[in-house]
């Protein structure tokens, strides 16, 4: 009995070390330019934990509010301490969203380009397909529309490269349960 009480605290005192109901969708590779129109890959997000979303720089609704709050994210992993975390925004509408346009809607939001990347240089039909597979959402432009359909998901990817899990980013965002989650991966 002893010996159960002993385990059951040693456990306890170890802490979960692994994502409860993870996902583990794996990361499929990507091509793509960043702010700066330098090439990014999966290759550059290897071994690093990375929080994805999906915006566009025109959208009239739920955008501004996404990078808002992925910016507060920034700066709370940031005051945490938290190493080796990168934010990762793919533009869900490439042949508008250039690197230049990218950089000035980020720097609306204040967002730090040290470890936030906003990714385009790819085709609509590329996202649309990347978007679906690999994070099981969707992205879709209507043809003759200027907004793209899409939705307001941030997703946690280990180290592993794998999709432990995603949330709400656009209205009651749990910022305290992502820090833990990142804090988990660690």
């Amino acid at each position: 009995m002893i010996l159960l009480v002993i385990s059951s605290i040693f456990l306890a005192s170890c802490g979960q070390k692994e994502i409860k109901d993870a996902l583990n969708w794996e990361a499929a590779d990507f091509s793509a330019v960043n702010q700066d129109n330098k090439a990014v890959g999966l290759k550059d997000l290897k071994g690093k934990i990375w929080i994805a979303d999906f915006i566009f720089t025109s959208c009239a609704d739920v955008c501004p509010p996404m990078t808002a709050n992925m910016t507060k994210l920034q700066k709370m992993v940031k005051d945490e301490g938290l190493k080796n975390v990168e934010f990762v925004s793919f533009s869900v509408d490439p042949t508008v969203d250039t690197p230049e346009v990218l950089t000035r809607y980020a720097n609306q939001f204040g967002a730090d380009f040290s470890n936030w990347t906003f990714l385009t240089g790819y085709s609509q039909q590329f996202i649309e397909g990347y978007a679906m597979k690999t994070f099981k959402t969707l992205v879709k432009k209507p043809q003759n529309e200027n907004q793209v359909i899409h939705q307001t998901y941030v997703y946690l990817v280990g180290p592993d490269g794998k999709i432990k899990k995603s949330y709400n980013l656009y209205k009651d965002v749990p910022f305290d349960e992502m820090i833990q989650d990142i804090k988990i991966l660690q």
